[in-house]
């Protein structure tokens, strides 16, 4: 009888060891979801969008079960340093300002700020053509950095809690144009809404490294790290970019 509790009492313990480390395999990922074609929603509701198929994609390698839990843009790092979820795959700059609050990995892609304005419009990007100009950028991002800094008392800037909210705006002629992320506005370009702007001079910001953001100090930016590198060997990174460019965003 003493042995078959001894062997009671071990099975119990494997049990509760293993029901711990199952907890431990399930992943959150926090996505804004209104981001496209990186991040939004499709017609049912379900998040979709190149940062979603990468955290599958990590997810998969990393052999956990994942999660979205979705946030606003402007509360998006707050969320993950309060534990709303484990890691933030939502197009995320790095920055200097931001590694402050948050560890981020390698980068798992690049882009590039562009100003997008009416094809009618002979719009320049300098300082004299934009001088009491109104610009719209989503607020909390490198782009309205980037405006506030090099431009903040020049042009009048409108700050936007999404991105779409800044197209409605450049739509309905409430702003002269826009500064965001290339790819971004290359989706929406291609849009019926979009069809009337084009990209307007070159590039303001031609690197714009995109990271997973994750708590500081926490080991799982190295599984993420290595995962990234198994997708991107294997083929995986490569199919995924395919889905949503014709080129190579890597």
């Amino acid at each position: 009888m003493h042995t078959y509790k001894k062997f009671l009492l071990a099975a119990a313990a494997t049990l509760v060891m293993s029901a711990n480390a199952m907890a431990a395999e399930k992943l959150r990922m926090g996505i804004e979801a209104a981001y496209p074609p990186f991040n939004n929603k499709d017609a049912s509701g379900n998040v979709v969008g190149f940062d979603k198929d990468i955290g599958d994609a990590l997810c998969a390698k990393m052999k956990v079960e994942c999660s979205v839990v979705t946030s606003d843009w402007d509360g998006i790092i707050p969320a993950l340093n309060a534990k709303k979820f484990d890691f933030l795959v939502s197009s995320l700059s790095i920055t200097d300002e931001r590694k402050q609050a948050v560890d981020f990995t390698e980068p798992y892609y690049s882009n590039k700020l562009q100003f997008i304005a009416p094809k009618n419009v002979d719009f320049k990007t300098d300082e004299a053509y934009l001088k009491g100009k109104t610009i719209g950028t989503q607020r909390a991002t490198l782009a309205g950095t980037w405006l506030e800094d090099t431009y903040g008392d020049k042009i009048d800037i409108k700050l936007y809690d999404t991105q779409e909210n800044a197209y409605l705006d450049l739509v309905s002629g409430r702003i002269d144009g826009i500064l965001a992320d290339k790819y971004v506005q290359y989706e929406w370009l291609k849009s019926k809404d979009g069809s009337n702007f084009e990209f307007k001079g070159e590039p303001v910001v031609d690197s714009d490294k995109i990271g997973i953001a994750v708590r500081k100090g926490d080991p799982l930016r190295e599984k993420l790290n290595a995962a990234l590198a198994e997708i991107k060997a294997d083929g995986t990174y490569k199919k995924i970019n395919d889905k949503y460019f014709p080129f190579s965003i890597e």
